[in-house]
């Protein structure tokens, strides 16, 4: 016989949300390792003590985190999700009958007081603290890398960078813009090829295809568990990415007394430079290709053909006759050596050696020492095993994009770059804490037959 439903109008029920919130849930996994008292406590003095009761900040904070989790990018609808799914009440702490706060709570806590005490670094900081002590984060190798992350800028809305912009009054110019031309204050930028009229400090490039305004979001990760231990914005050039990475690695070890014994990254972070900072200022393996220019592919010598005496401060060259440093452009440049006049026109070796120059120079870096130390990691088992490993960065930045869908920023300028990568990053640091440590332990013992 076909059944039939018999709908039955309750006036008054009993119920708890923690019946209806799976227990391997991930909001679960989530909620048993966040702690908000240290986001509560930096955002005390931001309250007055008199007054109407204001939203609570670790709703909003929840809030945002399952936006971030997610993948839930409009406010709008973070707020209607949250009003309807009941797993997202128990994680706020709602009640059915409580109110969710409106969408626009957001943005004048995000661009007030939650960005005036820099609140998301406090509750990216809290997390990290908790991976720690749960064992997740070994400190031993640190890998980094960077990835393009589109503005909230069109093309349409853009200008050549060397035409005269008349921005108006700065005091009542846009949130990006005040923030743009206090950075011109303070530095002289590379005049770029092309500005945005709504986010100007977002750079044009092509890097990823077709040319867009984009920011960098930099990471640096532990390779025990791919935790984030660091996140930077940045803009899109090799340089500001290098220096983010600087930046990273001097806060991880002012805040957490952490400094790694190797660091892992692309040929990018190969300069001279950052190699010579890492050996001779920081003590750490550099598990980085070298950015080397050097070598001839047209059949002449290169540099590496080339013998460095140090004890005598001179190359060999392969006829065995000496590059030393000029006389007169020592004190100009002391690391270009050059060959003799005499020796050069004299050499058989010379159509091999420097067939379109009267004499051979090389230039050497004042940072080789740095860069032999690199090209000697780079022959070892564990240079290789450190280059699979940094897969894990990789992965992050996927999981980045194609879950929690964060391929363009809604927010603008760099602190909203800032904002946004801190609580992407927040998000997957919770999210991998909670699958490593309550992942359901496999069965291990033997089946008897």
């Amino acid at each position: 016989m076909m059944g039939r439903q018999a709908t039955k109008r309750e006036l008054f029920v009993m119920i708890s949300l923690d019946e209806y919130v799976p227990k391997d849930h991930l909001l679960r996994a989530v909620d048993r390792y966040l702690d908000l008292g240290e986001f509560r406590e930096s955002l005390a003095e931001s309250y007055s003590r008199t007054g109407r009761p204001s939203i609570d900040p670790e709703l909003m904070a929840r809030m945002l985190i399952i936006g971030y989790c997610y993948g839930i990018r409009s406010e709008r609808r973070l707020c209607e999700e949250v009003g309807m799914n009941l797993a997202y009440r128990w994680f706020c702490r709602l009640g059915l009958r409580d109110k969710v706060p409106d969408h626009s709570s957001f943005s004048k806590n995000r661009h007030g007081r939650f960005r005036d005490h820099d609140a998301f670094r406090q509750l990216f900081d809290s997390v990290l603290r908790r991976c720690m002590a749960e064992g997740l984060v070994q400190g031993e190798g640190f890998a980094t890398d960077a990835s393009l992350i589109k503005a909230d800028a069109q093309r349409q809305r853009s200008c050549s960078g060397d035409a005269g912009i008349d921005w108006g009054n700065p005091e009542q110019a846009s949130r990006p813009v005040q923030e743009y031309l206090a950075a011109l204050d303070q530095a002289n930028p590379v005049v770029p090829k092309r500005i945005s009229l709504t986010d100007p400090a977002a750079t044009w490039t092509a890097a990823a295809g077709p040319a867009i305004f984009a920011y960098s979001t930099n990471y640096l990760i532990d390779l025990k568990a791919g935790i984030i231990v660091d996140v930077e914005a940045s803009t899109v050039n090799k340089i500001a990415e290098v220096e983010a990475t600087k930046t990273m690695i001097d806060r991880v070890e002012e805040k957490f007394a952490i400094r790694p014994r190797r660091l892992v990254g692309d040929t990018n972070y190969g300069v001279a430079a950052m190699l010579g900072w890492l050996v001779d200022q920081k003590n750490i393996a550099p598990h980085v290709p070298v950015w080397d220019k050097s070598e001839h592919h047209d059949g002449t010598f290169s540099r590496s053909d080339f013998v460095y005496d140090a004890e005598n401060n001179r190359y060999v060259c392969p006829a065995g006759k000496y590059l030393k440093p000029a006389q007169r452009s020592q004190q100009k440049n002391p690391f270009r050596y050059r060959a003799s006049l005499y020796d050069c026109q004299v050499c058989q070796l010379k159509p091999k050696c420097c067939p379109n120059m009267i004499i051979r120079k090389i230039d050497r870096s004042p940072h080789e020492a740095a860069r032999d130390v690199a090209r000697a990691i780079a022959k070892t088992e564990a240079y290789r095993q450190s280059r699979r490993e940094r897969k894990k960065v990789e992965m992050l930045f996927a999981h980045l994009k194609r879950i929690l869908k964060l391929g363009q920023l809604r927010l603008r300028g760099p602190s909203g770059a800032h904002d946004e990568f801190l609580l992407a990053a927040t998000a997957q640091n919770l999210r991998r804490m909670a699958k490593k440590l309550l992942r359901p332990k496999q069965n291990l013992n033997p089946v008897m037959s």
